[in-house]
């Protein structure tokens, strides 16, 4: 079924009723730790990225307001928080337009994602449509493979793509939501030992987006209220566009969302 192509005033009505942006699912006492956590340089919150700038816990609220729209207020420290539509639609268009140019310079592309459920027919479509306009889908290190650091001993991890679309399994063959930039360390590694040029662009999100980033590959993301290191990139120059929105609803509240980013890149008529 097509999905009618939202008007930028249906889109922000569309992200409010689904929760997408406006009052989001994710609790302000989740932000604030995770804020709190990324200032402090925890590894599973840095998503593969080494910033710059010192950081604090005001400061990534701070930055969190400006670019995400979270509540202002540092003494609202638990209940409700929010992610400002309006910078939504706003980081959309530029998503759209670098997608654009990535289209129009047939570009060598790495699409991956960290939220193989929620996302996952979100980048399929992207990996489709950017195929179908001349770009090269690259599908480095499949089947790469690493452990996780548990008590443990670790748990196992793999690179599968489904569709062009770069995620990781466990040792049951499931696709598993990661926060890790290992993946594409893996992945730029490889090209690199066989004398390939390192992609035009990475799309993606968490460690994926991230650690492109950091390797000095142009990348862009979606980014959750309480993830943020990629927001962080993006101040730092590291990542080109981070869209804020609630990267985890159910798949189908997605669909208007991308048939707007589509038409905005100009490449609607291509058969998803």
């Amino acid at each position: 079924m097509t999905v009618a192509v939202p008007t930028p005033s249906e889109l922000r009505s569309h992200l409010v009723r689904g929760r997408i942006a406006g009052d989001v699912a994710t609790t302000r006492e989740n932000n604030l730790r995770h804020y709190r956590l990324m200032s402090e340089r925890h590894p599973g919150h840095l998503f593969g990225l080494e910033p710059d700038g010192r950081w604090t816990a005001d400061d990534v609220l701070a930055l969190m307001v400006r670019r995400c729209g979270v509540v202002a207020d540092p003494a609202h420290r638990s209940g409700q928080d929010t992610i400002d539509p309006d910078l939504t639609v706003a980081a959309l268009d530029a998503y759209a337009d670098r997608i654009a140019l990535a289209a129009e310079r047939r570009e060598r592309v790495i699409v991956a994602t960290g939220h193989p459920n929620g996302l996952g027919d979100w980048y399929r479509t992207l990996a489709r449509v950017l195929r179908e306009a001349g770009c090269t889908l690259l599908r480095p290190a499949a089947g790469w493979s690493y452990r996780t650091p548990t008590a443990e001993g670790g748990q196992g991890r793999a690179i599968r793509y489904r569709d062009d679309v770069a995620m990781v399994v466990d040792d049951a063959g499931d696709f598993r939501h990661t926060h890790s930039a290992r993946g594409i360390r893996a992945m730029l590694a490889e090209l690199a030992a066989g004398s390939e040029p390192l992609p035009d662009l990475l799309i993606g999100d968490h460690g994926w987006a991230g650690g492109a980033g950091q390797a000095g590959v142009a990348a862009i993301g979606l980014a959750d209220c309480n993830d943020p290191a990629l927001f962080v990139a993006a101040e730092e120059g590291r990542v080109e566009v981070v869209v804020p929105l609630d990267d985890n609803v159910a798949p189908h509240l997605y669909e208007p969302v991308m048939a707007y980013l589509l038409d905005r890149s100009g490449l609607s008529g291509i058969d998803r």
